[in-house]
């Protein structure tokens, strides 16, 4: 058997390697002049490859369609790639949130382990510079593919495992879902996940890059409804919100907002304090620095790059000393602390999306093989599908499980040496 590995990025890697190790001849196409470009970047460059995470906590960050990822896993999850790599002399470390990376916090050489595996091994070819134009398909079978330069390529099996379209830079142009299309496939729209927030209103300056912690953000419809709610670190950016936390709701609102959908960001500065607590606090120190003016007391309960913000937000006049605040103005205070309200409008784009969500239909793919349930000899892996996560190494291993399954789909246990 001949399989064609469309793409050299995680999946499409790790597709080629599990299928020549189950002796089937491969030929992996890159169409740009290097391999693994958006693998080199992820995590910042130190790339966060799986997340140790047993298997129950690992579907819960997967989301809705979870359950297409547990034959995948079953096979090849988190134990056997850290395996694989250590094996490989990629020495690995867990770091906080059971977060895995490579030990010298370097993504290049888990790039390297994969490349170098490929290089040597001898049923894998590699050709860069390949752009696939069309999968040949004949009586609702792979026949092989078309480059764009008009060479056609005989293969009886395609994984088609070209990314998404988060980083264009790096290769991710989206072609993989207008090849699934012409296949027949349902592809589901796209929008950038795991991606910095806009928000309508006008973010002061100072704010620009100050990173808040221990808050509590909670995304709420205009109906007041909440649909995401996490504590954790995030940070303000010109022209909205980023972050850890913030990553994790773009999830949840970024499909939203690109359907046009109103949603608004709440911040809790004193997460944990509740209402009444934090309200008996406010009185005790109002009336223990009665004297001091208003502008500068703020410093008692937040930090100077949120005075600015807060005065506009408040509506309470800078000079008035502490002991001239009077009830309605303390209650404005005190909804500014367990609130700050921001209304949100849209993502930024693409190019800075560490993630697509959208792809390929799951119910039209073979959780066990990732084969076309409309195609034979049509597989998908990675980004190309309906699957995206958390932040924290999920996505990384749905690429690799997916890429193994992909590959392996004719051995009946799966194991890389």
């Amino acid at each position: 058997m001949r399989v064609i590995v469309v793409g050299a990025g995680a999946a499409g890697m790790m597709a080629a390697i599990a299928a020549a190790e189950s002796g089937q001849e491969v030929l992996l196409l890159e169409k740009m002049d290097q391999a693994g470009r958006k693998l080199r970047i992820t995590g910042k460059g130190r790339c966060n490859l799986t997340n140790t995470a047993a298997l129950k906590d690992f579907l819960q960050h997967i989301g809705s369609e979870s359950n297409f990822m547990r034959n995948a896993f079953a096979r090849f999850f988190n134990q056997e790639l850290m395996q694989f790599f250590e094996n490989h002399n990629v020495p690995l470390t867990i770091e906080r949130g059971s977060r895995v990376f490579p030990a010298s916090g370097k993504s290049l050489d888990i790039f390297l382990a994969l490349i170098n595996v490929i290089e040597k091994h001898p049923n894998i070819t590699f050709r860069k510079n390949a752009a696939v134009k069309s999968i040949n398909i004949e009586n609702g079978e792979v026949r092989g593919v078309k480059l764009q330069d008009g060479e056609h390529i005989a293969g009886n099996k395609v994984i088609v495992a070209t990314g998404g379209l988060s980083y264009p830079t790096t290769g991710s142009t989206g072609a993989g879902y207008r090849m699934a299309e012409e296949a027949g496939h349902t592809v589901i729209e796209q929008v950038p996940s795991l991606v910095a927030l806009r928000c309508e209103e006008s973010i002061p300056e100072e704010l620009v890059g100050f990173a808040l912690k221990n808050v509590e953000l909670t995304i709420c419809q205009e109906n007041g409804k909440p649909i995401f709610k996490q504590f954790g670190e995030m940070t303000f950016v010109e022209d909205g919100i980023d972050g850890p936390i913030v990553l994790s709701a773009s999830r949840i609102a970024s499909r939203r907002l690109h359907n046009g959908e109103k949603l608004f960001a709440k911040i809790d500065l004193k997460p944990a304090l509740d209402n009444e607590v934090l309200d008996k606090r406010l009185i005790n120190d109002l009336n223990s620095n009665g004297t001091r003016i208003f502008n500068d007391a703020l410093r008692l309960w937040l930090p100077a790059e949120l005075i600015p913000l807060a005065l506009k937000s408040m509506h309470i006049e800078y000079y008035k000393r502490l002991n001239q605040i009077n009830g309605a103005e303390r209650k404005r205070l005190l909804a500014f602390l367990k609130g700050v309200n921001l209304t949100l409008v849209g993502t930024h784009d693409y190019n800075e999306a560490i993630v697509t969500q959208g792809g390929v239909k799951l119910k039209e793919i073979n959780p066990k093989t990732m084969e076309s349930k409309l195609i034979k000899g049509l597989h998908f892996a990675g980004e190309v599908l309906d699957l995206d996560a958390d932040t924290g190494g999920y996505n990384l291993q749905i690429a690799f499980s997916t890429g193994f399954a992909a590959g392996s789909a004719e051995m009946q246990q799966g194991s890389l040496a």
